[in-house]
Order: structure tokens, then C-alpha cells, then sequence
């Protein structure tokens, strides 16, 4: 299956919290879209591993996209070396999306930027002919995705570019809430942690609403970008 748009996150939630209303939008555009989890989340306070499989697969369906999977690397200890870059080549070239999305470049969690880095040395990787891969016993061609986009997490990073999600920033709260182990529940007698209050909730509308704010629109997400944007014309930029 080629996919038109593969969004990477560390954790199980990363790809809704920071890009949940750009993945909607796409879908509903009729984009074929992905979504990569690089860990469990195991090592999170609340909830569990198993609990929050049940919850990325219905955040999944909330959102549309057409495939979700996860490579089970260690949460909170998994490296940007050779073996893990070669299970994100694997995946690259899977799917071969024209377009990556993947963690913020710096970020409270060492695992964003970490994660953030190694799927963008994987992109780069994916695309060098002598690296070889096989899935399934058959062998991968070389594929490296045209666009590498990061999306903004935990700090207020300067987006380079923002995306209207105005008509989607309903289903991107409903596909964050999907995850009902790790956001605010008033019923919960689990440990607080930083993203379980209702004050992490509302940050993460009000950032949607100031960002929004930047290009006159209800709602947005931001991105930065590796390497600048080609346009043909100024019109593009409209």
C-alpha cells in the first residue's frame, strides 16, 4: 500500500496531540495517511501498554487513516542508531509516502526529539541504494519521501509554516480523548502527571486557537521544516 502522507510519534497520542487536525483534514481531503508508533508508551504513569494499544487503534479509526502500527521500540531508551533507523527504512519504504511527519526537533520528552531526529536520518537513509532491506523475504527498494515536516509538542516552538484545522479541530480533541488512560478524567484515581489535567486540555486548544489566530482562521496546527519550501510562484503561498 503506497501511502500519500506517513506521521510518525514516539508515544501512542504524539501524532493526535501535535497533528491530529492536519491528519483529519488530509484524510478527508482523500490523502491515504499512516500513522507510525515508535513505543508502547510503556513507561508512562498512567495506564498501561495494553491499554493504550486499544486506544491508538481507536483514535486510528476516529481519524481515518488507512493503516496504524507500532515497532515496539524501547520507550524511553530506544536509540537513533543502525539497527533502529533500519526498522524505520523498512517501514519508508513500505509504505512510500511522498510526505513524513514526525516529532518536534526539541521537546520536553527526551523521546520527541530523539524519536524526531531518527526518522529524519531514516528518511535520508531510506533513499541510498546500497542500504538493502527485505520485508516478508522480498527485497525493498530504495524510497526516500520528498518532505519532512515536525510537528509542535510540549514547547512553543516557532512553526515555519501553520495549517487551518478550523473544520477539524473536533475530531482531533475526540481522537485525543480516545486516549482516556493518560488525559484529564475526574473519575481517574491515577497519578497525576503533566498532561493530565484539564489545564494540558485547554493548552492544547488554546495553542490551536493562537495559532490560528497567526493566519486569520479559528484553528491551527504549526510545523517546522528541515529545508526550505520550493514554490513556483507567490500565488502558491496564498
Amino acid at each position: 500500500m503506497k501511502l500519500d502522507i506517513l506521521v510518525f510519534g514516539a508515544h501512542p497520542d504524539d501524532a493526535e496531540l501535535g497533528a491530529g487536525g492536519t491528519i483529519a483534514k488530509e484524510v478527508d481531503s482523500g490523502k491515504r495517511v499512516g500513522i507510525i508508533d515508535l513505543t508502547r508508551g510503556e513507561l508512562g504513569t498512567r495506564g498501561s501498554a495494553e491499554i493504550r494499544d486499544k486506544e491508538a487503534a481507536a483514535a486510528a479509526k476516529i481519524l481515518g487513516v488507512s493503516v496504524r502500527e507500532n515497532l515496539g521500540f524501547r520507550d524511553g531508551f530506544f536509540m537513533n542508531d543502525e539497527k533502529h533507523q533500519l526498522e524505520i527504512i523498512k517501514i519508508i519504504r513500505k509504505y512510500r509516502p511522498e510526505i513524513v511527519l514526525c516529532n518536534a526537533i526539541d521537546d520536553r520528552h527526551i523521546d520527541h526529539a530523539k524519536g524526531s531526529k531518527l526518522v529524519s536520518d531514516a528518511c535520508f537513509l531510506s533513499g541510498l541504494v546500497k542500504i538493502e532491506t527485505e520485508i516478508e523475504n522480498e527485497n525493498q527498494e530504495p524510497w526516500r519521501p520528498k518532505l519532512v515536516y515536525h510537528f509542535i509538542q510540549w514547547k512553543n516552538l516557532v512553526p515555519d509554516f501553520v495549517m487551518d484545522i478550523s473544520s477539524f479541530i473536533e475530531k482531533k480533541t475526540e481522537a485525543i480523548l480516545a486516549y482516556s488512560s493518560q488525559f484529564h478524567d475526574p473519575n481517574s484515581d491515577e497519578p497525576e502527571t503533566p498532561i493530565s489535567s484539564k489545564t494540558f486540555l485547554d493548552s492544547v486548544n488554546y495553542r490551536a486557537r493562537d495559532l490560528g489566530r497567526l493566519i486569520g482562521k479559528d484553528y491551527a496546527e504549526g510545523f517546522t521544516v528541515e529545508r526550505m519550501i520550493a514554490v513556483d510562484n507567490l500565488d502558491m503561498l496564498i
